[in-house]
């Protein structure tokens, strides 16, 4: 069962003094229930805006979208009381506790004091932030800021929840951490939609990965399905001397089948049709040309080949350009 869905959503945007911006272009998706669905795509492609849409912070042009089985635009307010959100930026107060940021949350949510305080101490403790509860938030760090806000989406125990890269700015420790949060709420039978622009993120946490260039839905499918479709192998050649990469690139173009891409400053990345044989004339080559190397191998595509073939640009760090519209 779909517990999100969205139809030929449209969103247009006029920023003043530049052409019109087509932020969702038709855009459908589908999250059955209880599972995570990652939106990736890069940046302007429209994932913040999909989900402002279905969290009823924005109504699309056109289109319709449901939770649930609830009309978003025909009854917002039933969505905002079932749904969670957390945004890339931690919406917390930041001269309360964080206690009382939770609290707070609570109330307004009408739980009733007694209920809010109850539930404020369950997911402090959930979000191991025992020892910071009674700190205003402006002392904590950005990791703590993060789960501290992710801990506010979730005071109401949504069966739904939307999270906007979550992780966005934080350490690996942090992550880590809030990735097994995130595999604890799904485990309980919460539905996630989840913007990120980390392909390990999606790669781990995601049942099913959509990919959205241009507003609308290019490609979709669990990570391997992804991965099978861009077909093939690739062989990878690290370099201990990154002024070799012009000599080693002019090689990799000899024998691969597609665009040589760079990862960092020292890896080369080639597909081929027959990695075995390509990898042999590949070192032979490179032996003759008396290049050094600190490794060389074959490796499956990755979701960063993937999103390079579909999108035809590596994946980008910052936020969405159109998200601040």
């Amino acid at each position: 069962m779909a517990y999100i869905e969205a139809h030929d959503l449209v969103k247009t945007y006029q920023p003043k003094g530049a052409p019109e911006v087509r932020a969702l272009d038709g855009l459908s998706l589908e999250v059955p229930q209880g599972t995570v669905t990652a939106l990736l795509g890069p940046n302007g492609a429209g994932k913040t805006t999909t989900v402002k849409v279905l969290t009823t912070l924005i109504q699309p042009d056109s289109g319709s979208a449901r939770i649930a089985g609830i009309d978003v635009i025909a009854d917002p307010q039933r969505v905002r009381r079932m749904s969670g959100a957390s945004g890339q930026y931690a919406a917390v107060d930041e001269n309360l506790t964080g206690f009382e940021n939770l609290l707070m949350v609570g109330l307004l949510y009408h739980l009733g004091r007694k209920r809010a305080a109850q539930r404020a101490r369950e997911l402090i403790e959930l979000f191991d932030l025992v020892e910071a509860q009674n700190r205003p938030v402006k002392g904590f760090s950005g990791g703590m800021r993060r789960r501290i806000d992710l801990a506010g989406a979730l005071v109401i125990n949504p069966p739904v929840l939307f999270l906007d890269e979550p992780t966005t700015g934080l350490d690996p420790r942090s992550r880590l951490a809030l990735w097994d949060v995130i595999e604890s709420l799904v485990g309980g039978g919460t539905t996630v939609l989840l913007t990120t622009q980390y392909l390990e993120e999606a790669d781990r946490l995601a049942d099913s990965i959509s990919i959205i260039d241009n507003g609308k839905v290019i490609a979709e499918g669990t990570a391997d399905e992804l991965k099978s479709s861009v077909g093939g192998q690739r062989v990878a050649i690290t370099l201990v001397d990154p002024a070799d990469a012009p000599a080693v690139r002019g090689i990799l173009e000899r024998v691969g089948t597609g665009p040589v891409t760079v990862d960092g400053d020292r890896t080369l990345v080639v597909p081929v049709s027959d990695g075995a044989d390509a990898l042999v004339h590949i070192m032979a080559d490179v032996g003759s040309a008396g290049v050094l190397l600190h490794d060389a191998g074959m490796r499956r595509p990755t979701l960063d080949d993937v999103f390079l073939q579909l999108t035809g640009h590596a994946a980008e760090s910052s936020a969405d350009e159109e998200e601040a519209a």
